[in-house]
């Protein structure tokens, strides 16, 4: 049956529109070290920065605060935007900061590990969050 023969009883008005979805990105700096994160859903050797979905009702920095008290038990003491990123394989777009953080590291149930990178170190990568540590990178060099 052609979209014409359908019977004007059968046809919807619903659209699907497959906006990207907005994800918070924290790179986070506790002393001299940026934390990165391994989530227990990835491969072994794989570690980002801390992530996570925008609530409804909050802002950008008000969810980056919560993700990184959430993920790592820090509290954000200073977050400083980077930039906005695609990150079109997930069809998502990224809103990265730069954090000072505070605190012990506990990590919640998402995660299972962590590791610190000296910041003198640190390298992004040519997708996702890696574009916005790469621009990072650049305003401490």
């Amino acid at each position: 049956m052609v979209n014409s023969e359908i019977p004007d009883s059968l046809h919807c008005s619903f659209i699907f529109w497959d906006n990207p979805v907005p994800v918070v990105a924290g790179i986070v700096e506790k002393g001299e070290n940026i934390i990165l994160a391994h989530n227990v859903s990835w491969p072994k050797n794989m570690y980002s920065a801390i992530t996570g979905f925008l609530e409804r009702g909050e802002s950008p920095d008000q969810g980056v605060r919560r993700e990184v008290k959430e993920e790592l038990g820090l509290n954000a003491e200073n977050v400083e935007l980077i930039g906005v990123y695609p990150f079109e394989r997930m069809n998502q777009v990224i809103i990265a900061y730069h954090i000072i953080a505070k605190g012990t590291i506990s990590l919640n149930e998402e995660l299972d590990d962590y590791k610190t990178i000296p910041k003198n170190k640190f390298k992004g990568w040519s997708f996702g969050v890696g574009l916005a540590v790469a621009d990072w990178v650049k305003t401490i060099a």
